[in-house]
């Protein structure tokens, strides 16, 4: 880790990959980065925004947190731990629940030139596809370099097995998102394939194996989306 120092200039040719390497060390992955100077100046003031997600390390070293003992234990960690980055860091942390206000993350990720928008509506990653679990942001004053990206959607070159997958066609290309059904379905005997292993939908995105999500990780985000 960096002293708790503001960073100079000087070091914002590697701000990023140190950023890559702390996160990654705690459980997280960097799902995109962004100036917001450039793409929204409206949103942030400058700088540089980096998003942090869930990956294939996230929910052993969560089960192995104190903040698995308790309530709410996904957001605590990630308060808990993106805060102590933004400490690191000397940067601001955002996180996409505690609101409203909510902070824009679904916006953010889009601007990202990572992250699109699904057949089905959904987000998918170019890395993790549709198994997709933001747990916090860093803003940087500083507007240091960040990876190009191809900005081109998997999807332009996918057969689309999402718009297909879901029992109940509640994940859809037509309306998008049935709710209502979806809850439905999940009430139902057939519906705990989908309660104990994730979203069919979701996993059948060819780069949703990126994620290396624990199926057990899927049912917990299930059955906070479906109390039973």
């Amino acid at each position: 880790m960096p002293d708790r120092t503001k960073l100079s200039s000087d070091a914002a040719t590697y701000i990023y990959e140190q950023v890559e390497q702390a996160a990654n060390a705690a459980g997280l992955i960097v799902m995109g980065a962004l100036h917001p100077r450039v793409v929204d100046a409206k949103q942030l003031d400058g700088g540089t925004l980096i998003l942090l997600g869930a990956g294939a390390d996230f929910w052993p070293t969560l089960k192995a947190s104190d903040e698995w003992q308790g309530d709410d234990p996904v957001d605590r960690w990630s308060l808990r731990v993106v805060g102590q980055l933004a400490q690191d860091f000397s940067a601001q942390a955002h996180f996409p629940f505690g609101g409203p206000p909510y902070a824009p993350f679904i916006d953010w990720a889009l601007k990202s030139g990572r992250t699109f928008s699904s057949p089905v509506g959904a987000l998918v990653h170019d890395e993790v596809g549709m198994m997709i679990s933001f747990r916090g942001a860093l803003h940087f004053e500083l507007e240091f370099k960040i990876p190009a990206t191809k900005g081109v959607s998997p999807c332009s070159t996918c057969a689309a097995p999402c718009t297909q997958t879901c029992p109940v066609s509640a994940l859809n290309s037509q309306s998008f998102y049935d709710v209502a059904a979806c809850h439905d379905h999940l009430s139902t005997v057939q519906g705990q394939a989908c309660m104990t292993g994730g979203c069919l939908a979701r996993l059948s995105c060819p780069l949703s194996a990126g994620a290396g999500r624990d199926p057990e990780q899927s049912a917990h985000h299930m059955r906070a989306f479906h109390p039973s």
